[in-house]
């Protein structure tokens, strides 16, 4: 039998301090083009370690998730895009820090399916080490986000389907 923890032993723990929660929406996406006969798809480096992801970015106050897609299609892969359909909207949990104190994030990310229209990867903003066009059949492989992978492949079924 365990012997039980005195009061005493419980009141020396400290309160319990909630850690405060936000929500927070951003939104990104699938840019595509055909080149040929094979259809290829902007991806983007980001981080000490070059993390491999889809160009994607934050809601601002009082903008549409659509308008931030393409806005951050231009900023962070250097293409001007279309939105053609919404693929899926994804939410996570994480943890972070907000004017110095940690917090817990609740996200949700709308991705959307984008026409590439003009534009060029090089000219990606300074907060991607490298944006690059990839075949769409190599793109899910290289993502580092199990979520965005899925986007992926639902982003080939819809312009398999014609989109």
């Amino acid at each position: 039998m365990t012997p039980r923890k005195s009061e005493d032993a419980k009141s020396k723990k400290g309160p319990v301090i909630k850690m405060p929660i936000r929500d927070q929406t951003s939104a990104g996406g699938v840019v595509f083009r055909r080149v040929g006969d094979h259809v290829e798809v902007v991806i983007i480096a980001v981080g000490p370690n070059n993390r491999w992801q889809l160009p994607k970015g934050l809601v601002d106050k009082g903008e549409k998730p659509e308008i931030t897609a393409v806005r951050e299609a231009r900023e962070e892969g250097g293409v001007t895009s279309e939105i053609v359909a919404h693929i899926d909207t994804i939410e996570y949990w994480f943890a972070g820090l907000e004017n110095g104190i940690r917090v817990r994030f609740h996200k949700r990310v709308h991705f959307y399916l984008m026409r590439y229209v003009s534009g060029d990867t090089k000219d990606h903003d300074w907060e991607v080490n490298e944006a690059r066009w990839v075949p769409i059949e190599d793109a899910a492989a290289q993502l580092a986000f199990d979520n965005e992978k899925r986007v992926m492949e639902r982003a080939v079924e819809l312009i398999s389907a014609g989109a």
